[in-house]
């Protein structure tokens, strides 16, 4: 019996970390579009207020692992600085 319930939590997980993947993916790409757009119309790369604001988000969301997260999506959204 526990071990069906753990196949079944893990299943679950499996789920949830797949769409934490897609997601991480499509924010990505959002943020490139964003970046390249911006770029083309004669803005920055980058805007240091806007990734500031994520990343207090995620703080204030998840702790401080949070702000790691953070750090995580916004280089893969625009590259490392």
């Amino acid at each position: 019996m526990a071990a069906d319930e753990i196949h079944a939590i893990r299943e679950r997980i499996d789920a949830i970390d797949q769409a934490l993947i897609d997601l991480w993916l499509e924010r990505s790409h959002l943020s490139q579009q964003v970046g390249r757009t911006r770029m083309a119309s004669g803005g920055t790369r980058l805007v240091l207020s806007r990734e500031r604001e994520i990343v207090e988000r995620f703080r204030e969301a998840l702790g401080p692992d949070g702000t790691q997260v953070a750090l995580l999506l916004l280089r893969a959204g625009r590259g490392p600085l």
